[in-house]
């Protein structure tokens, strides 16, 4: 291995920790969401974001970089949530390859039922064990890490800083 620096054993402590933290929080929303509106995380995350897009459509690659998943992935995703009639997909006028993904009436119905459980959800696992000036930590860390979706994120762009 060279002259590898190995983490020490703080920082091993911590970067396990986050590790199971976030896996633990994921694997519960994941969990809550499926048993309490039929949708996976990912599903949730891009009705979320068509939701909150101009027309509630986005183009297939920027909700990709938007929900952080591969495109072969969001067009599997995708294919699901139109099967559920949820989410449709039409030709972009300007790029004969591209596409919109675009929420239906039936997705922003599904998104509002399952939106307060969610959120509960998310309160109970993160930020309802912090404190208020450790959930103002966590966001200073967040920003730091450029996880925070600012538009520019190092953390999501891929070949692109559109968001």
């Amino acid at each position: 291995m060279g002259n590898a620096t190995w983490l020490d054993d703080h920082e091993q402590r911590v970067w396990r920790g986050f590790l199971r933290a976030n896996a633990w929080i994921y694997d519960e929303l994941e969990h809550d969401l499926r048993a309490q509106a039929g949708l996976t995380l990912i599903e949730y995350g891009i009705l979320v974001h068509l939701s909150e897009a101009p027309k509630q459509r986005m183009r297939m690659r920027r909700l990709a970089d938007s929900v952080i998943v591969s495109k072969s992935r969001l067009s599997h995703q995708i294919a699901r949530l139109e099967q559920d009639g949820y989410v449709h997909r039409t030709h972009c006028d300007d790029d004969r390859r591209g596409l919109w993904a675009v929420l239906t009436e039936e997705g922003e119905t599904a998104l509002r039922k399952a939106a307060p459980g969610h959120a509960e959800k998310v309160r109970s696992l993160l930020f309802g064990r912090l404190s208020k000036a450790q959930i103002t930590q966590l966001g200073a860390i967040l920003d730091a890490l450029g996880a925070v979706e600012n538009g520019d994120s190092p953390v999501t762009s891929r070949d692109t800083q559109e968001l």
